[in-house]
């Protein structure tokens, strides 16, 4: 299981500040590390526009599908883009 650093567009995290992105950012990624079915460690989250965005690659088209549904579980309302290719 992996964990990534809580990051947002590469700036370190602070949850004291508030800041609603990137604890989507967080709250998704950390969803995808422990979601089964999935092997997460390429897919990287970023939220664009009110959009969370999913990129990266995955073994098979079912792991793609998988994470779009994580991810939309964690958003609730807010879109998913996912753009996580098979590499």
């Amino acid at each position: 299981m992996v964990f990534k650093q809580p990051t947002f567009f590469g700036e370190p995290f602070d949850p004291e500040t508030g800041d609603k992105d990137a604890s989507l950012e967080e709250a998704v990624a950390n969803a995808l590390a422990v979601a089964g079915g999935i092997d997460a460690s390429d897919v990287k989250v970023t939220v664009d526009d009110h959009d969370v965005v999913l990129t990266g690659t995955v073994a098979t088209a079912q792991e793609i599908d998988r994470a779009t549904a994580v991810a939309q579980a964690i958003c609730g309302t807010t879109p998913v883009r996912n753009e996580i290719e098979v590499g």
